[in-house]
């Protein structure tokens, strides 16, 4: 999640232009599972161009969208308008929500915990503002299992999040979501290939609750 200069503007464009590609390749599905149980006060980390919000069901009473990005914001304000929910888009950061603490039922993020500059402060961010047992709702791609892809992953990250809104090839976010203090409820691991042209990669999508001592 990257604010301004250049770096934005790269992603941006490369955001806008393989989206529609990769939704009809499987990830808009992907989207449409990963939102089937949630209910309630929702909080949408990266919501980019408002592409998840046709999948909120009428269980979703709220929904506090995020944006950083003035571009994508302006067109995820204009999908909002026409969701069956109810939805409000605001400026903001995974490690910074405009959100009250404790005054949400479920953090949703979707491809976004790759982006992030410190996935422990964006963790830490959903579970301030998750009500008692509140639940993550998470599709990411992540680290190859493989040893040889690994390697490779790790090899490009530097270069590829340079050029890619600061995206991690190589993060093990299912860790991390533990080390934050979330207990998975449920995941599915599978390969996905957003793009012809791109060789299918590891990606994670499910669910996590909140753990309160």
């Amino acid at each position: 999640m990257v604010r301004g200069g250049w770096r934005s503007a790269v992603f941006r464009a490369g955001f806008l232009r393989l989206s529609p590609t990769m939704d009809a390749r499987g990830g808009d599905s992907h989207r449409a599972h990963l939102l089937d149980a949630v209910d309630g006060v929702v909080v949408e980390v990266g919501a980019g161009t408002g592409a998840t919000f046709r999948h909120y069901g009428p269980a979703v009473t709220t929904v506090h969208a995020v944006e950083p990005d003035a571009q994508l914001r302006a067109i995820a304000e204009a999908a909002a308008q026409d969701a069956g929910a109810s939805i409000t888009v605001s400026d903001g950061t995974a490690e910074h929500l405009p959100v009250a603490s404790g005054s949400c039922d479920w953090v949703v993020c979707s491809l976004v915990l790759c982006t992030v500059p410190d996935q422990q402060a964006a963790l830490a961010e959903f579970a301030r503002v998750l009500k008692p047992g509140g639940r993550i709702a998470f599709y990411e791609h992540v680290r190859s299992e493989g040893r040889a892809l690994g390697l490779i992953e790790d090899l490009l990250t530097p270069a590829w999040s340079t050029i890619a809104g600061g995206c991690h090839l190589n993060r093990d976010t299912l860790t991390a979501i533990r080390s934050a203090g979330f207990a998975i409820d449920e995941v599915d691991r599978f390969d996905f290939s957003p793009h012809p042209a791109s060789p299918a990669v590891a990606h994670i999508s499910g669910t996590a609750r909140l753990r309160r001592e």
